[in-house]
């Protein structure tokens, strides 16, 4: 169960990015600079995300390894 979640977590986290990528562009295309910012503010928090469900995946494999 636990697998399935991180696997749909990582799949929201790099979703919210691109979001955050096509507002930006939609945003520099349409001279918007608040959907500008708020597509940088998405793909930054998308990433973030993704920064901390790779130091689980690390944290997992770590303990893993010791285990055996």
């Amino acid at each position: 169960m636990n697998g399935a979640m991180g696997f749909l977590d990582k799949l929201k986290n790099k979703a919210q990015k691109a979001k955050g990528r096509s507002k930006e562009e939609a945003g520099r295309q349409s001279g918007d600079p608040y959907l500008e910012a708020e597509g940088g503010k998405d793909r930054a928090a998308g990433g973030a995300k993704q920064v901390g469900e790779q130091a689980k995946d690390a944290a997992k494999e770590t303990r893993r390894t010791f285990e055996s």
